[in-house]
């Protein structure tokens, strides 16, 4: 077994992603301006171009397999479409093929959309997530709760599918074009719950709706005029639309479901008041630019705001905000993979033991199905559409991606860590070659001798240099979980050790846990462990 530091053993977490042999130097701090995590491979895009002829092989075996008349994908790296593949027909009685400029309905994607707009609005001040859901659409004032302690439904519930309405895929496509009248005659009909508000996740449709009439009612604009204008606008996606008939009919992908061995023309739904949900339309290059706002809010950094929302708030959308029950598969090798996931504002948020973070929305309407999905900490996404019924993109993306790690260009920003913790570094691995009480006094938090007194610590050194000798540091680190704790390897006559360090909430940061041990004879552990 690979080496685990002893704080990784009260770290109770799915995988320990650890950014293994980085090339931070152990000095380096943070500048004003810099980010607090960094790409380090010079030849990361190269590497990552280089799977793009495996990607495209995928995504047409795919779409022959799943009889899907025509598709398009793109791939975005560092907030750009890097790379478009089509094949297939975009009007199968026609003949005309899918192009790069094809604009495809993308469903359910379009709650982000929806969810970037209640945020803009509470950034602005206009709202809260934790309002009542009524206090903006009174239809739901009279609406029966479930049991006499259930809440009242907020916005955040109908952000997270936690309002307790019951799932809707079927029964909620074929709302899409109601009129809004008929819409506040439905809520005011009422609405069934199959659990209390806040307790669990339940996919809505009808949640989703209602958020677009909040949008309405907040802004004082019909929820299409409010987000063309806030949203899409100001993002340069000017092939994005909720009405199909605005798509010049040269570049609109219709729609089919395969039955009876054959392609069957599905009707283009219009635009309603259920579009809030499932309505958007949109091409490669405008979608490209959607996700890449979403991969530029990350890092976190000093530099000026571009888009129209924060990148604070788009980073909150990408969080796990209702978790769902987690569950352990086996692949194709034969592994055991444990995978959580839950919901964050408008996107589906997993995480794996191969990837930390997953952020992706799928969409599924009669005659279209449709999928985003990116890595945050990658810089790097995949779209993809289909002019079939619900086409099954989680199929090939995940291929998709698995082709683009294999490229060896698929690796995540470093973490940069704190002038504080270089310091640290430094400190520690001159107490291994000769420990030194004023130096550690300056070095410890209150808690450090506490927790194991000053002659068990400098005694625990003492046999350490007896047993290793003289060590330097290797540079780079083992793993660095973030700006404030970190571990690294030190080179000695007889042996290795590892260090390992995590500073205190005071300022300066000083280290309330220290350790340093014999590594293992094969090295530390590899960048990924997972249970």
């Amino acid at each position: 077994m690979g080496y685990r530091s002893p704080m990784d053993l009260k770290r109770p977490v799915l995988c320990l992603l650890a950014l293994a042999s980085t090339a931070v130097a152990p000095g380096a701090e943070r500048r004003p301006g810099e980010a607090l995590a960094r790409f380090e491979d010079p030849a990361r895009v190269e590497k990552l171009a280089a799977a793009y002829p495996e990607v495209d092989r995928l995504m047409r075996e795919f779409a022959a397999r799943e009889h899907v008349p025509g598709a398009a994908w793109g791939i975005v790296v560092d907030g750009k479409l890097t790379h478009v593949g089509t094949v297939g027909l975009r009007d199968v009685e026609g003949g005309q093929p899918v192009e790069g400029d094809t604009v495809f309905r993308i469903a359910s994607m379009t709650k982000s959309f929806t969810a970037m707009a209640i945020l803009k609005l509470r950034d602005e001040g206009k709202l809260s997530l934790d309002d009542p859901a009524e206090r903006y659409v009174p239809e739901l004032r009279g609406l029966r709760r479930v049991t006499a302690d259930a809440p009242r439904i907020t916005l955040r519930h109908l952000l997270t599918h936690s309002a307790g309405f019951p799932e809707d895929n079927p029964w909620g496509d074929q709302q899409l074009g109601i009129t809004e009248r008929e819409f506040s005659a439905l809520m005011r009909g009422g609405i069934p719950s199959s659990n209390p508000p806040g307790v669990a996740y339940e996919y809505s449709n009808y949640g989703f709706a209602i958020l677009g009439r909040v949008i309405t009612r907040v802004s004082g604009l019909p929820y299409t005029q409010y987000v063309e204008r806030e949203i899409l606008r100001p993002l340069g996606m000017a092939s994005s639309t909720l009405e199909p008939r605005s798509v010049p009919a040269a570049r609109l992908a219709q729609g089919y479901r395969w039955e009876d061995a054959r392609w069957k023309r599905e009707p283009q739904l219009p635009d309603g008041a259920f579009g809030s949900m499932g309505g958007m339309l949109t091409s490669l290059e405008d979608l490209g630019r959607y996700v890449g706002v979403f991969l530029a809010a990350w890092p976190p950094r000093d530099a000026a705001e571009e888009g129209p929302v924060s990148r604070a708030s788009l980073r909150e959308m990408q969080q796990m905000w209702r978790v769902r029950p987690a569950t352990a598969t086996r692949d194709a090798s034969g592994a055991v993979q444990l995978n959580v996931a839950g919901y964050g504002y408008g996107l589906r948020v997993s995480q794996t033991c191969d990837f930390a973070q997953v952020v992706a929305h799928s969409g599924g309407l009669p005659g279209f199905g449709s999928q985003m999905r990116w890595l945050p900490e990658y810089g790097v996404g995949l779209i993809a559409f289909g002019n079939r019924t619900y086409t099954p993109w989680g199929d090939a993306l995940g291929p998709a991606l698995a082709a683009l790690k294999d490229s060896g260009g698929l690796q995540p920003r470093a973490v940069q860590p704190s002038a504080a913790l270089s310091r640290a570094r430094a400190e520690v691995t001159a107490l291994v070659g000769a420990w030194d009480d004023a130096a550690i006094e300056r070095l410890a938090a209150v808690n450090l001798f506490l927790d194991r007194d000053w002659e068990r610590r400098r005694a625990e050194f003492a046999q350490l240099r007896a047993e290793v000798g003289v060590c330097r540091d290797a540079g780079g680190w083992v793993s660095i979980e973030n700006r404030l704790r970190g571990d690294w390897l030190l080179r000695c006559e007889r042996g290795d050790l590892v260090a390992s360090v995590t500073l205190a909430p005071t300022e300066p940061p000083k280290v309330q846990h220290l350790e340093v041990v014999r590594a293992p004879p094969d090295g530390p552990a590899p960048a990924r462990t997972c249970p």
